[in-house]
């Protein structure tokens, strides 16, 4: 396995004269072996404002206390099952890339009160239930869900109807302008 500070030693190593802990910008993305554990090593990261994760074997979401300029943190193709860890960019976090991954259960997602973009397709969320939780955040205008449980055996004209009530605020749904009939 991978570990964070192994990450960014390779990091390093493919920017030469550059110094992790000052971009703001950082791809962690398809380290092999992959990583499996978030830790405090990020907290380096005081200026990164977007992090890409994704394609690893990470379950937890950790370590994120220090990155306060983050904006966008991709974690796509992983194995996490929930939003726990979430919280201490809950205040600064405005996408949030995470399809392909275990996520039943959208509880904790409230504390992303800046969040405009979700992109979660292909996750295991099949309760209407657990995907009204979405309404309780005000900013979200862009969200991909496809590939979902919650899908199945709804046609597309009822899925975006059902999205649109419930998520007045959307504008973007599942790539597509979402266009509702007034």
């Amino acid at each position: 396995m991978t570990t964070i500070k192994d990450a960014f030693k390779k990091w390093e190593e493919k920017h030469p004269g550059k110094v992790i802990s000052e971009e703001e910008e950082i791809g962690l993305q398809f380290q092999f072996p992959p990583i499996e554990k978030l830790d405090n090593s990020l907290s380096i990261l005081t200026n990164c404002r977007k992090l890409s994760l994704s394609t690893n074997m990470i379950e937890k979401i950790a370590g994120l206390s220090q990155l306060k300029n983050l904006k966008i943190l991709s974690l796509g193709r992983n194995y996490i099952k929930n939003f726990s860890g979430l919280e201490t960019v809950g205040d600064t976090l405005e996408e949030l890339w995470i399809s392909y991954n275990l996520i039943e259960k959208l509880k904790g997602i409230n504390c992303l009160k800046k969040l405009r973009v979700l992109y979660m397709s292909n996750n295991l969320v099949k309760e209407w239930v657990e995907f009204n939780r979405l309404q309780e955040l005000p900013c979200l205008e862009d969200l991909l869900f496809i590939g979902n449980p919650i899908y199945e055996g709804v046609d597309a004209e009822t899925w975006k109807a059902e999205v649109g009530k419930r998520l007045p605020n959307l504008r973007k749904l599942d790539g597509e302008p979402l266009i509702r009939d007034e």
